[in-house]
């Protein structure tokens, strides 16, 4: 199964963005802890260019800190890239990092003029979230869906950094699979173009291969389940997720433990690893 997703408004958001992109000192480029990897948009590197950048690791109070740790020594390996982890139970932290880093890769403009920055990334990684965070106040639409954020909009920090915030952006066509369903997984790609079962057989292979023991305390199972459409069954018995005559409502039971997984209920869950951390083939 092709995931692919590239609605009509993200030609021209590419448009904007490759017109914009040269003017800008600093790119700040926000990730979905859980899948830094897959939710880094080639376009943004291959605009960018020399330019530095600072990556956002979002959501990761829904990650795992081990993998967490990992990503982040990865990242900061990059040529002329600075990176760290985000919560928004820490605002004044991010504040702090994100002015930091921002003045500190941008030496050349200098202590009287203002530093320019733009915010890009994936739909539904959190930059709307981030700009606010920033902000001290709501500025941006947030929501928990992609593609909440339909144009450029400039803010101007405390700090005199001029913000800019661009929609989300995906790239024409996933040549990785594997990548897609990861972001579909964690709701990059809007339910309206997924399938519910194959997304959430998907992931619980995935869960059950390096999380098994979050499945079988969330669900309270007595062993962990051989397969991914054993795992969905018995989150369908447990939930009442069950058809006329006793039959699991395997699509019912997917969409819970996909919309479990988004919001951290099952516990802290990282779908891949930076490329040296990699042991088996699902991650």
């Amino acid at each position: 199964m092709s995931l692919q997703w590239y609605p009509g408004h993200m030609t021209k958001a590419r448009r904007e963005l490759a017109a914009l992109m040269p003017s800008q000192d600093v790119v700040i480029e926000v990730l979905d802890a859980r899948l830094p990897g897959s939710s880094a948009n080639p376009l943004v590197t291959e605009l960018r260019r020399q330019t530095p950048c600072i990556k956002v690791l979002t959501k990761s109070d829904l990650a795992d800190p081990e993998a967490t740790k990992a990503w982040l020594q990865y990242l900061r390996s990059e040529p002329n890239v600075m990176a760290f982890e985000a919560t928004t139970d820490r605002p004044q932290d991010t504040r702090q990092r994100i002015s930091e880093l921002t003045r500190g890769l941008a030496r050349h403009r200098g202590p009287d003029k203002r530093v320019r920055a733009l915010i890009a990334g994936v739909p539904n990684v959190g930059k709307s979230t981030l700009i606010n965070t920033l902000m001290h106040r709501t500025v941006a639409a947030v929501g928990n869906k992609p593609a909440v954020t339909k144009q450029q909009q400039a803010v101007i920090l405390k700090d005199g950094t001029t913000l800019t915030d661009s929609p989300g952006l995906m790239w024409p066509k996933i040549e990785d699979e594997r990548g897609a369903f990861r972001l579909a997984f964690a709701g990059s790609i809007p339910d309206t173009a997924i399938d519910y079962l194959t997304i959430a057989i998907f992931g619980a292979q995935l869960v059950l291969e390096r999380y098994a023991s979050l499945t079988v305390a969330r669900y309270k199972l007595a062993a962990t389940p051989a397969s991914a459409e054993s795992l969905l069954s018995e989150i369908g018995r447990r939930r009442g997720a069950i058809r006329p005559g006793g039959i699991v409502d395997l699509h019912k039971a997917a969409e819970i433990f996909v919309h479990e997984f988004r919001s951290g209920a099952i516990g802290r869950i990282s779908l891949e690893l930076p490329p040296a951390a990699r042991k088996d083939p699902l991650v």
